[in-house]
């Protein structure tokens, strides 16, 4: 049983970054023209990415709350590729802040940019938080949804890392409402391996968070919501924490 789903969720990741090369090509021409071409690719590919992983290996998603629809800052728990896809394909309008590194990568990288992600270089805290909010805000005109991961890359279920202040600091910066996100993601497909795992992954918008606060305060308001609704999403999908002593 093991290893058809290992031989399963090889097949799954194959196909899915041949679709990417093959929708990649098949909507340049509307990319190159308009920031909405490159989007509808990437909704096209994150669709098809989750026909085939409930048809595949049985891992259905869903998306509870309420997306949002205008432009507001997004700080969502990540913990797998998966939730990326979730979250971007719910949302009208979306863009990431994302490692700049990323913007390197075959495809995925020219699509991003495409797209109006704004990258960061985490090797300089200091510098990189400055640049970031400059960007962020010189792109406060285009429409959208700008989604941040507080604790700054993918974090695995049950492990700890601590919320950023980065995201402070654009949230007072910037002055929008907020929206946080919870995930089970990770439960199903993990950060590392090849084996995805049957289930029900779900992506959660909680209730907004209103702008005014000073960035110490809102960072201690969104981390225990988000962290409560995950380890709930977690324990929904069967997951259980470890206690410490």
């Amino acid at each position: 049983m093991m290893a058809r789903r290992w031989v399963l969720s090889l097949l799954f990741s194959i196909q899915i970054y041949a679709a990417m090369l093959v929708l990649a090509l098949v909507f340049f021409p509307a990319a190159l023209v308009s920031r909405k071409g490159a989007k509808r690719a990437c909704h096209t590919w994150c669709a098809w990415v989750l026909w085939s992983a409930r048809t595949m290996l049985g891992l259905r998603t869903e998306i509870r709350g309420t997306p949002p629809e205008g432009a507001v800052l997004v700080a969502a728990k990540h913990q797998s590729f998966l939730d990326i896809i979730l979250i971007f394909h719910s949302l009208p309008s979306a863009r990431f802040i994302m490692k700049r590194i990323l913007l390197f990568s075959p495809i995925f990288g020219q699509y991003a940019w495409r797209i109006g992600c704004i990258p960061v270089n985490r090797g300089k805290r200091g510098a990189a938080i400055a640049k970031m909010v400059r960007d962020a805000t010189r792109e406060m005109a285009l429409p959208g949804q700008l989604i941040i991961y507080p604790q700054g890359t993918r974090v695995a279920p049950g492990a700890h890392k601590p919320y950023k202040i980065g995201t402070g600091v654009l949230y007072e910066t910037m002055e929008q409402t907020c929206v946080p996100v919870a995930t089970n993601a990770g439960v199903f497909w993990p950060r590392r391996g090849i084996i995805r795992q049957p289930g029900l992954a779900v992506v959660e918008f909680l209730d907004p968070v209103p702008p005014g606060q000073p960035k110490e305060d809102f960072l201690a308001q969104i981390e225990p919501l988000i962290e409560t609704a995950s380890d709930r999403l977690m324990e929904e999908a069967g997951f259980r924490k470890e206690k410490t002593a």
